[in-house]
Parts: C-alpha cells; sequence; structure tokens
C-alpha cells in the first residue's frame, strides 16, 4: 500500500481496518404506554416486559444489548483487524455501513420472550479521526467524533410496528493514546455518548437513547513477523439515568476481537464480540426483574479487509448465540477508510 497507512480505529471508536476504538449508536427502543400494553397481553413474563417495555438497539450492524429496552450505545463487534493499532499521524475518515436483522427477543436463560419480534436497522456512521504530533506518556495523542445516520423498523408483536430514521447519539472522544511496539499496538481512551438522537418515550421506535454513556477503552494487537494477528477491545460502559423514563441502565462490559492471517494487502480472519451486563438495571430506584435485566451475548463470523493505496474496505458478516434479556439476530457490515 502506498501513501498514508489506513488508519482502523483509534481506541475509541468502532473503526474496524487497522485500529479500534469504540463508537456505537443506539438504534431503537420501544417505550411507549400502548406498546407496554400490548406486550402484556401477549408475554408470558408480565413482570419483566412491564420493567423495561421492550427496546431494541442497533449499532452498525450490530446488535441490540440488555439494558432498557435490551439497547445499548456501543454497537458491538465494530471493531475487527488492527483493534489496537492507532495510525501515523494525520486525518482519516471512516465510513461504517451496517445492516442488523432480528427476529427473536430473548429473555432470561435465553427463552423466546417475543417469538414473533422483528426488528431491522440500517446505520451509516461517519467517523473523522485526527492523530496528531504531539505524545504523552511515550504515546501519539489522537481524537476523534462519530456522527451515525440510523433507519430503524420494529415490530415486537403481530400487528404493532413503526419505523424512524434520523440522526442518532453523536460520539466524542478527545484524548485518545496510542503506544506502538514491533509487534504489539496498545490504545487507550474514553468515548462520551452523547444524546443527539431524538427520542419520545411514547414512540415506539427511538433513535436516541436519551442518555449519556462514558466508555473506557482498552484496545491491543499483536502482530506476528509471520503475518498471524490477536486484536481485542476490552470496553466498561458507565450510563447515566433516563430522566423521561426513571429509568437506569446497567454497567456493561464487552469486547471485540479478531484472528486473522495477513497475506500482501489482504486480511483474514474470524472475529465478533462478547457482551455481558455486569450490575442490574433500576426503574425508580428499584431493581429491574429478579435477574436484573442483565444482558448476555456472544457473536462470530468471518471477516476481509483489502488496503489498497490510502484506502481501505472490510466486510465481515456476524451470527449471535448465547443471547439473554435482548434481541437475537445477526448482521453485516461494510467499512471503508481513507487516509487523506
Amino acid at each position: 500500500m502506498t501513501g498514508r497507512t489506513p488508519f482502523t480505529q483509534p481506541l475509541t471508536t468502532p473503526c474496524r481496518g487497522s485500529c479500534s476504538f469504540c463508537w456505537g449508536w443506539d438504534a431503537m427502543r420501544v417505550t411507549s404506554s400502548m406498546t407496554l400494553a400490548v406486550l402484556e397481553s401477549c408475554s408470558e413474563n408480565i413482570g419483566l416486559v412491564r420493567a423495561v417495555t421492550l427496546v431494541a438497539a442497533l449499532i452498525p450492524a450490530t446488535m441490540a444489548q440488555a439494558t432498557e429496552g435490551g439497547g445499548s450505545h456501543y454497537p458491538n463487534g465494530a471493531e475487527d483487524f488492527m483493534a489496537g493499532a492507532l495510525p501515523p499521524p494525520g486525518t482519516y475518515f471512516i465510513n461504517y455501513l451496517s445492516w442488523y436483522s432480528a427476529n427473536s427477543f430473548r429473555g432470561e436463560g435465553g427463552d423466546k420472550l417475543l417469538p414473533d419480534f422483528e426488528l431491522n436497522v440500517v446505520a451509516d456512521t461517519l467517523r473523522l479521526v485526527h492523530v496528531t504530533d504531539y505524545t504523552f506518556l511515550g504515546a501519539n495523542w489522537a481524537l476523534h467524533a462519530f456522527v451515525p445516520f440510523v433507519n430503524v423498523d420494529v415490530s415486537p408483536v403481530p400487528g404493532l410496528s413503526d419505523s424512524r430514521f434520523g440522526l442518532g447519539d453523536i460520539i466524542v472522544d478527545p484524548f485518545i493514546l496510542g503506544w506502538h511496539g514491533k509487534n504489539w499496538h496498545v490504545t487507550t481512551g474514553v468515548d462520551i455518548y452523547v444524546p443527539t438522537g431524538s427520542y419520545d418515550q411514547d414512540n415506539l421506535a427511538n433513535i436516541g437513547r436519551n442518555y449519556w454513556t462514558f466508555e473506557p477503552v482498552v484496545a491491543f494487537t499483536y502482530l506476528s513477523d509471520a503475518g498471524l494477528e490477536l486484536s481485542a477491545k476490552f470496553m466498561y460502559d458507565f450510563n447515566t439515568k433516563n430522566e423521561d423514563t426513571d429509568y437506569l441502565s446497567g454497567q456493561e462490559f464487552h469486547l471485540d476481537y479478531t484472528l486473522g492471517y495477513h497475506t500482501g494487502p489482504w486480511s483474514l480472519g474470524v472475529g465478533g464480540y462478547y457482551y455481558q451486563q455486569t450490575t442490574d438495571d433500576e426503574l425508580g430506584g428499584e431493581g429491574v426483574g429478579e435477574d436484573g435485566f442483565r444482558g448476555r451475548a456472544f457473536a462470530i463470523g468471518p471477516q476481509a479487509k483489502y488496503d489498497y493505496q490510502n484506502m481501505a474496505f472490510t466486510l465481515k458478516y456476524q451470527f449471535e448465540t448465547e443471547v439473554e434479556n435482548r434481541p437475537q439476530g445477526n448482521s453485516l457490515w461494510f467499512k471503508f477508510l481513507y487516509a487523506f
């Protein structure tokens, strides 16, 4: 590859190219009183549905998690090859185009809470990254921002549906640090999710989540001389309360992973994510359900990246399994990176 090396994503955003950080945006949630009434009449688990009022979340072709309505801010599985490698000083543009489709909402123990549930989310997220010439503690300093545009179609039960399109919750991180060694890279940062997306508790589907999330991130990459790669991005989310619903989503641990092989301009491998909610959701200061509506999921699938001059193209597909308290589905991602 000639020209500037395509950056993959500084630890605080979801750029799956050569570096990773978190970005993410929430896609949709179900929170209307009308929806609640319908769900209560159709679901056997009335207590759980009453507490969360069902919510589905999107992420760049990723997925909804537990927490309020079963959704969360970060699009799990967004990062892939070289997730821990901050690119060289310069400016980079990354476009994430993703599609996520789910046909069931899983409850505690993985049982189908809403067997006729359907969710389709298409998101196009624009990300701008700037890596400066300044260093701090031996690391390069960078900053980035994500601007997502999301289209959500949801049907929790037959005969009830909603669709929304608009600007999602913007993500910013002004202080990303990246260290480099001969065969290793480490990137750290704190992504901040700003509630800029539209939200109305009486809507069935919402683009925004109506609360802030603060997400510390640590990502690393090991790349052997033979071209074998192991990358992972570790994240932990602290959510503020949704003041409109008096709902506090629990804290969340999640990681994106990649096992890959580099040959010429190609990078081939498998990757996905692991997600586990670590604290209970709260509604009005009280725990939600017997299990706190804690979400869990694991995803895996094939992925490939092609580098061409100052550009990179990534394509991947992910299958979700071991899902609890959230929608279960599959996601397709296409990422384009351009180094100025």
